[in-house]
Parts: structure tokens; C-alpha cells; sequence
């Protein structure tokens, strides 16, 4: 696996790179985000290690610049705890948010719960289209329509209702929806889930219905 890792803390990416190296993959580095953009341009990579605050071009511009050429898995760094900028992550297309600071074994297992997710994405056969009233879900084409109009899920948003409607008529717990959706046992407390179903459930307007809460418990997707 070829990971690039992205921080204005030489410190940092030493650390990063040599538990990176140790686990047989290759470590590439950039100082800041205008190197990370570059460096995406000419080159492939499976992961990328993103700092959110760096000179010159920031992580988050960053990453909006790198999803415009090549979907890569990404996971933020920062130092900044705010549930606004894990979700403004996450929009963009984040596939996971660590807080600094952080011990690096964390980090290298987000790396493999996000490559083993991402895997498992690939391989799974779903059935084309799902219907519930005016909800229609495109299993294969990742796309999402509300009365006939697209809604505009981010990549956790449609796991999340994946997963949901793969799972319809199950009671699910925020630990089981933690550790199916994200892959791996969540390091803090469970209102991530809370906070991703909160956003969907405002996207899927009227139908946001279907995911009931379960008091004390978690949630059921019923249609």
C-alpha cells in the first residue's frame, strides 16, 4: 500500500512514516497542501494521512482539490476536536477524522479498518434499486432519489443507509452501527452515529421516517 502522509510537522510524518514502513507499506510525505495536490497529480496512492491546519493550502482545500482528480481514501489529522469540522470533513468526502494527539497504532488501524471497508464495498453484490414510497435508493450507481430529485448524500451518509436498508426490520445498536459502518471499535463516544443519521435524516426529507430511533438503544430502518 502506498500512503502519502500530509503534515507541516516533520516530527509528525517521521513517526507516521516509520510506523507505516514497519507494516510493509510505502510512505511518501508533503509539507503542506499544495505539495499534497501536486504530488496527487503525478502519482497514485491507497491512502492519505491529511493535517487539517498547514501553510499555504490547507487540508480540507486540499482534499476538495484531490477528489476532483481520484477517489482516495482519506483520513484527517488536526489538532481541532469540533463536531463542525468533522462533519465539513466527512461532507467532503473524509473517510475518517483523527484527533490530535493521537498514538500512531490508532492510526494505523483506521488505515486498515478504512482499507478493509473499502474492500468489502467493492465486493458486495447488491441488488440494483430499492423503492419505499417516494425513497429510491440505486444500490449499484450510489445514487439516491427523494420524490425523483437526487439528494446529495456524503460517502457516509449512503453507507449509513446502506447499511440500514440492508439490515430493514433490525433493532441496531450505535456500537454495532460504530463498528459494521466505521470498522473499527470507535475511539471516544458514539455521537459520531448521532450526528451522520441527524444529517441524513435532513436529506432524505419526508422519508427520514423510515429510520426510527429507538430510545436507550439506537436505530430500525422500518418502510
Amino acid at each position: 500500500m502506498k500512503v502519502l502522509i500530509v503534515d507541516d510537522e516533520e516530527m509528525i510524518r517521521n513517526v507516521l512514516k516509520e510506523y507505516v514502513e514497519f507494516e510493509g507499506n510505502e510512505a511518501y510525505e508533503a509539507a503542506d497542501g499544495m505539495e499534497a495536490v501536486r504530488l496527487c497529480r503525478d502519482n497514485d496512492y491507497d491512502m492519505i494521512l491529511m493535517d487539517v491546519m498547514m501553510p499555504k493550502l490547507d487540508g480540507f482545500s486540499a482534499v476538495k482539490e484531490i477528489k476532483k482528480l481520484k477517489d482516495v481514501p482519506v483520513i484527517m489529522l488536526s489538532a481541532r476536536g469540533e463536531e463542525y469540522d468533522k462533519l465539513f470533513g466527512f461532507e467532503i468526502g473524509v473517510d475518517d477524522y483523527v484527533t490530535k494527539p493521537f498514538s500512531p497504532k490508532e492510526v494505523m488501524a483506521r488505515i486498515n479498518a478504512v482499507t478493509k471497508r473499502r474492500s468489502a464495498a467493492a465486493g458486495q453484490s447488491e441488488p440494483d434499486v430499492y423503492k419505499f414510497e417516494g425513497l429510491t435508493v440505486d444500490m449499484v450507481g450510489r445514487n439516491v432519489y427523494v420524490d425523483g430529485e437526487k439528494a446529495e448524500l456524503t460517502p457516509k451518509e449512503y453507507e449509513i443507509l446502506f447499511y440500514f436498508i440492508k439490515n430493514k426490520g433490525i433493532a441496531l445498536t450505535r456500537e454495532k452501527l460504530l463498528y459494521d459502518v466505521w470498522g473499527f471499535d470507535f475511539y471516544g463516544d458514539d455521537r459520531t452515529v448521532d450526528t451522520h443519521i441527524k444529517m441524513l435524516r435532513a436529506n432524505l426529507k419526508q422519508y427520514r421516517k423510515f429510520i426510527v430511533t429507538l430510545r436507550g438503544l439506537g436505530y430500525k430502518f422500518e418502510a
